[in-house]
């Protein structure tokens, strides 16, 4: 939910792939204090989006309402490109493989088509509370 929602959009989407937009307009919180006159979108940002973007391509599957998906993992994050207010984040999740609530997703965000940031992580579907 706002403000935490970083999806604007899907795109498209398949049984294995999603891809999502994300504008990045000037005025959104985290731009206060990161950094003042200088407004870079957080990396860590960057890849919550990424995270929410793979989450999608789990919730086609029938799950109980209570579950809730955490981000329980990130291997080879990479940052190549600052996104900056006026920007459309472009964001990519590639299912890899899923077995016992555990799914492993291969992500990239882009913007113009040049590559932002990337990495392989894996989200935990589990009860709320556990």
């Amino acid at each position: 939910k706002h403000p935490f929602l970083l999806v604007d959009k899907i795109v498209k989407q398949t049984e294995t792939e999603v891809v999502a937009i994300k504008n990045i307009t000037g005025d959104q919180y985290f731009f206060q204090g990161h950094f003042p006159n200088h407004p870079v979108m957080p990396g860590v940002l960057i890849i919550e989006a990424l995270a929410q973007t793979a989450a999608l391509l789990t919730f086609s599957e029938a799950h109980d309402p209570e579950d809730v998906y955490y981000f329980a993992g990130i291997d080879g994050a990479r940052f190549k490109r600052i996104v900056l207010p006026g920007d459309q984040l472009m964001l990519h999740a590639n299912f890899e493989r899923g077995k016992a609530g555990i799914y492993k997703f291969q992500v990239k965000a882009t913007v113009n088509d040049e590559l932002a940031a990337e990495a392989a992580i894996t989200c935990a579907v589990r009860k709320k509370g556990n």
